[in-house]
């Protein structure tokens, strides 16, 4: 994995937690968006753990441009989450998620692991926290042009694939989801797979956006 983040100090301490696990390994490190698309092309790490403010290109503009290429890495946001815009805008770039720079190493640990697997790490609090930002820091033009784009997507769907899409939106997990709508785990899964492709996203937090902006 690569650790992107203007702090010299927090770049040594998060290096030094994730190379003491057998299973992770720190390839390298960069200090901001532009050294950190050099450093990703060098070293092509699984993972990258970006900071979302940086001087110069931040997080969000970079990420953006290291998805655009061809078998990207999964990216995982560093955050003090004193801006929830921000935060919204690295989701909607592809990010899989963030990490407070304070979390207690043990679920930094966690979620770079998750990340790795392909799996977001937001938990249902965090999803509505950010979502809700949606309306708050979109101006209302922009939010009734999402808002018909969002439907124009929605309206594609199956009925099972709405449903599932709808409690994707509130957090729910897989287990969860399959209870609600009384269909197996597998299917739960199945649905998310075409919901991915259907609505033209990377991940549940990008889904959950879609539905958010439709109702809103």
């Amino acid at each position: 994995m690569l650790i992107v983040d203007d702090d010299q100090l927090v770049r040594m301490a998060l290096r030094l937690v994730l190379d003491g696990e057998a299973d992770l390994t720190v390839v390298g490190e960069a200090a901001d968006g532009d050294a950190a698309v050099d450093a990703i092309a060098q070293h092509r790490p699984d993972v990258v753990l970006m900071d979302i403010r940086m001087p110069g290109r931040d997080g969000i503009s970079t990420t953006s441009e290291v998805l655009r290429n061809a078998d990207p890495p999964r990216i995982l946001m560093l955050t003090t989450f004193d801006s929830d815009d921000m935060v919204l805008g690295a989701l909607r770039a592809g990010a899989l998620g963030f990490v407070l720079k304070d979390t207690p190493p043990a679920q930094i640990i966690d979620a770079v692991r998750t990340v790795a697997a392909g799996d977001p790490t937001l938990s249902p609090a965090a999803t509505a926290r950010v979502i809700a930002a949606a309306t708050a820091s979109t101006p209302s033009d922009a939010r009734r042009s999402a808002r018909e784009a969002a439907l124009a997507k929605l309206a594609a769907l199956t009925e099972r694939e709405l449903d599932t899409a709808r409690a994707i939106a509130e957090g729910l997990a897989n287990s969860e989801i399959a209870e609600r709508l009384h269909i197996s785990v597998a299917t739960v899964k199945a649905h998310t797979g075409s919901l991915l492709a259907k609505l033209a996203v990377d991940n549940r937090v990008q889904i959950a956006l879609v539905v958010r902006d439709a109702d809103d």
